[in-house]
C-alpha cells in the first residue's frame, strides 16, 4: 500500500493587499497542485487559507515517493541487429551503450512493422520530500504580482516583506530556504494577542492549533461566514439588514484575522442624502456594511469589523463614528452646492474635458449622443426628444463635485440632480442606465429612453475608439469595448429592438471629423460585435454550427439573428433536418460549381421527379413568405422540411449535370430557387450531423 503523509506550507509577511489576497491564495495552490501533477505525485484533496498576515496550502494524503517508471527505448531493427554470422552488428552495440548497459539485456519488441531490438529500465521514483523545496519555490515565483518590493539590505522581492517560513510533512520539517527564510515548523499568531512563536505539530492540527493559540482564522471561507453572521446579526439588533456586497465582504474578510463586529450610528440628517452617496461613503472610504431596513431605505447605522477584541468596545466604536462623520458631512457639502447649479448649465463646462484626444471633449461626444439618441429613439419608436435631452444631460454630471469625489456615482448622480432641477423622470432613469449593463450578467437598462441612450453611448465609444486605431488586441482593451459591444447586443435582444446594427455603425462613424479608412473601420466593428454576438449566443446553449448557419445570411439586426437561431435550433430537432441539410450541402456544391450557368428560368424541366420538385418549391415560396414578413421563422424552416420526400426522390431519379447543356441550366435553377428559400433564413447547409 502507498504511503502518504500531509504536507503544510505557510510563508508568514507583513499585511497582504486585500483586494489581492484570495487571489494569490488561489494561485499559490493551483500553482502547487500542478507542479504535484507533473511531477506524477498523487494526493487526497488540497486546500488553501489566506489570512492578512500568511498564505498557506495543506495537501492531504501526499505520495512519499513518486510511482516507479519503466523507461523504454527502442533500437535498430533485427535484421539490422545482427551481422550475416548471427553476431551483433555495431548498430546494435552502439545502441546497447547508449542505453547503459550490455547487448544481453536487450529485450525485442514487436509490431505492425516488424520486430525490434527494445532497452526497458525501471527508473524507481524519488522521495516527495526531496520535490518538494523546488515546487515550493517556482509556485512562489510564479504568482501574478504586479508589483514586488525589497526589504533591508536583502535583494529578495515578494508583494509585502516575509517573516517566516513552514514547511511540514508529516510530523518533519523539509529543511530549506524560502524567498531567503528557513523553514521550520514555527508559525505566529494573530498580532497583538498571540505574536510569539506557535508549534505546528501535524499538518491536521494547523486551524485549530492557530484558532485556539493563535486567535487566528486561517481558513477564508469560514471567516468571510463569520462575519457575514456577525453583520445580518448586528444589524437585527437594531431592526434592521446588513447591506453586504460580495466585493466588500471578501475585502474585509481579508483585512482581519480574528473579526469582531461593531455596530456605529450616525446622525439621521443624513439620510436626506441619496442613499447612493451614503453607502458609498460607508464602502469605500470606511470598508463599512451600511444597514437597511425591510424596505431598503438606510438606517442611520453601520456594522464595521475590528481586528482585535479591544476591552474598550465603546471606546472602538465611537472612534469609528467620529471617522465617519466629516466623510459624510462631505457628502452633505457636496449634494447641497453642487444643486445650486442647474445641471443643463454644466454641458458647456464639458468642453474642457479631453474624451480621446483625436474624438475630442465629452461636450463633442454629447453632441454625437444626441444624434444617436434621436436615430436609435426614431427606429424603436421611443421618445425622441425626451431621448435627445437625455443625451444632453448624460454627461453633466462629471463636472459635479460628488462625481469628482465619488467616480462610480456618474450617472446615478445625474439622475438625482435631474429630478432635482425638474426633468422628466425618464430623463432622469436614464441618465443612471446610460452605464448599464455595467458588468456580464448585470441588468440592461430598464426603461426605454435609458436603452437607447446606453446604446448611443456605446456605439459612439466603439466606433470612436476603432476610427482612432486603437483596437483591442489579445486581453488588452483598455476602453472596455467588448463589454460595450456585449452590452449593445444583450440591450437590443431583451428589449426586443428592431434596430439595424451595420446602420446603426454608418450613422455613428459619419459624426467624425478626423481622416480613417471608413469602410475598413465599419467592417472592423462589425465584425468585433459579431464576433461577441457569438460568444454570447454558445453561453446561451446555441451550437456553434448553428450559429454560422445563421451567420451565413448575414442577419443585420441582433435580435433577428436570435430569432433566427431559435428555429435552426428547432428544425434541427426535426426527422428532416439531418437529410435536408445534407441535401442542402450537395446543392450548394453543384451551385458553386457552375456559378457561370445560373438562370432563372426552370420551363425546360421533364422529369416527373423534377416537375414534383418544382410543384412543391413554387407552391412552399409562396407559404412561407407570409411567415418569413412575421419573422416566424421557425415556421417557416417547418414548412420547408416537409420538402424531405421530394428533395431525396429528385436527388435519387435526376442526373442534375446531365450532358444536355440546357436541360442542365434548368435543373441549376430549380436547385437554386430551393436553396434560396432557405438562405432567407439561414445556411443549413452548414449543420453538421448530430452526434
Amino acid at each position: 500500500m502507498t504511503k502518504t503523509q500531509d504536507l503544510l506550507f505557510e510563508l508568514g509577511c507583513e499585511e497582504l493587499p486585500p483586494k489581492n489576497l484570495l487571489s494569490l491564495s488561489k494561485a499559490l495552490l493551483n500553482n502547487v497542485v500542478l507542479a504535484l501533477d507533473a511531477a506524477g505525485l498523487s494526493y487526497a484533496s488540497c486546500q488553501d487559507y489566506a489570512s492578512p498576515r500568511r498564505l498557506a496550502i495543506l495537501i492531504s494524503g501526499l505520495n512519499t515517493t513518486q510511482t516507479d517508471t519503466v523507461v523504454e527505448k527502442r533500437g535498430p531493427a533485427i535484421k539490422a541487429a545482427f551481422t550475416a554470422d548471427g553476431t551483433p552488428s555495431r548498430a546494435a552495440l552502439g545502441f546497447a551503450k547508449s542505453c547503459g548497459t550490455e547487448f544481453e539485456n536487450l529485450e525485442r519488441m514487436q509490431t505492425a512493422k516488424g520486430e525490434w531490438l527494445l532497452f526497458k529500465q525501471t527508473v524507481a521514483g524519488k522521495h516527495t520530500s526531496t520535490l518538494i523545496p523546488e515546487i515550493i519555490n517556482t509556485s512562489i515565483h510564479k504568482l501574478p504580482i504586479a508589483k514586488k518590493m525589497r526589504w533591508g539590505n536583502s535583494t529578495i522581492e515578494f508583494v509585502r516583506p516575509v517573516h517566516w517560513a513552514l514547511l511540514l510533512y508529516g510530523t518533519e520539517v523539509i529543511s530549506t530556504k524560502i524567498l531567503g527564510l528557513q523553514t521550520s515548523n514555527q508559525t505566529r499568531g494573530h498580532r497583538f494577542h498571540a505574536p510569539e512563536q506557535i508549534t505546528i505539530e501535524t499538518p491536521a492540527k494547523y486551524l485549530a492549533t492557530l484558532r485556539t493559540q493563535g486567535q487566528v482564522i486561517a481558513d477564508f471561507q469560514t471567516r468571510q461566514e463569520i462575519i457575514r453572521q456577525a453583520a445580518e446579526t448586528a444589524a437585527a439588533s437594531v431592526n434592521g439588514f446588513a447591506h453586504i456586497e460580495a466585493d466588500l465582504l471578501v475585502e474585509i474578510t481579508a483585512l482581519n484575522e480574528q473579526p469582531v463586529p461593531v455596530l456605529g450610528n450616525f446622525d439621521a440628517r443624513f439620510l436626506k442624502l441619496p442613499k447612493e452617496v451614503l453607502i458609498t461613503t460607508m464602502q469605500s472610504n470606511q470598508k463599512y456594511f451600511p444597514v437597511v431596513n425591510a424596505a431598503g431605505d438606510l438606517l442611520a447605522h453601520f456594522i464595521t469589523f475590528s481586528n482585535i477584541t479591544s476591552i474598550k468596545p465603546k471606546s472602538v466604536q465611537t472612534g469609528n463614528e467620529r471617522v465617519i462623520l466629516p466623510r459624510l458631512a462631505d457628502a452633505e457639502f457636496f449634494w447641497n452646492q453642487d444643486r445650486q447649479q442647474a445641471l443643463v448649465t454644466r454641458v458647456d463646462k464639458l468642453n474642457s474635458i479631453i474624451f480621446q484626444q483625436q474624438l475630442g471633449s465629452l461636450a463633442d461626444k454629447t453632441v454625437r449622443l444626441q444624434t444617436l439618441a434621436d436615430y436609435i429613439a426614431t427606429k424603436v419608436n421611443a421618445d425622441s426628444n425626451l431621448a435627445q435631452r437625455a443625451a444632453l444631460l448624460s454627461k453633466a454630471d462629471l463636472s459635479t463635485n460628488m462625481v469628482s469625489e465619488f467616480a462610480s456615482l456618474q450617472g446615478i448622480m445625474g439622475g438625482y440632480y435631474a429630478l432635482a432641477d425638474g426633468e422628466n423622470s425618464a430623463v432622469a432613469q436614464a441618465l443612471e442606465e446610460q452605464y448599464w449593463p455595467k458588468q456580464s450578467g448585470t441588468p440592461v437598462p430598464a426603461s426605454i429612453v435609458g436603452a437607447c441612450l446606453s446604446i448611443a453611448d456605446k456605439i459612439d465609444t466603439l466606433t470612436g475608439i476603432f476610427s482612432a486605431g486603437l483596437i483591442p488586441t489579445g486581453d488588452k482593451d483598455p476602453y472596455a469595448l467588448r463589454r460595450a459591444s456585449l452590452g449593445i447586443l444583450r440591450i437590443i435582444i431583451e428589449h426586443k429592438l428592431p434596430l439595424d446594427i451595420v446602420a446603426l455603425i454608418e450613422v455613428a462613424l459619419t459624426q467624425y471629423k478626423h481622416a480613417f479608412a471608413r469602410d475598413k473601420i465599419q467592417a472592423l466593428v462589425t465584425a468585433f460585435i459579431f464576433e461577441r454576438l457569438k460568444g454570447y449566443c454558445l453561453e446561451q446553449g446555441f451550437k456553434a454550427d448553428e450559429f454560422e448557419a445563421v451567420f451565413a445570411c448575414k442577419p443585420r439586426n441582433p435580435l433577428d439573428f436570435i430569432q433566427r437561431l431559435q428555429a435552426v435550433q428547432a428544425f434541427r430537432q426535426l426527422p428532416e433536418a439531418e437529410s435536408l441539410a445534407a441535401a442542402n450541402k450537395r446543392i450548394a456544391n453543384i451551385l458553386k460549381k457552375s456559378t457561370g450557368n445560373l438562370t432563372t428560368d426552370v420551363s425546360g424541366l421533364i422529369e416527373p421527379a423534377e416537375l414534383e420538385l418544382l410543384a412543391v418549391a413554387q407552391k412552399s415560396a409562396i407559404a412561407i413568405k407570409p411567415l418569413l414578413a412575421q419573422a416566424n421563422y421557425a415556421a417557416a424552416l417547418s414548412e420547408l422540411a416537409q420538402l424531405k420526400a421530394v428533395v431525396d426522390n429528385f436527388f435519387d431519379n435526376v442526373m442534375v449535370l446531365c450532358e444536355d447543356l440546357t436541360l442542365r441550366a434548368h435543373r441549376l435553377a430549380l436547385l437554386n430557387l430551393l436553396a434560396q428559400q432557405f438562405l432567407q433564413i439561414a445556411d443549413i447547409a452548414k449543420l453538421q450531423p448530430n452526434k
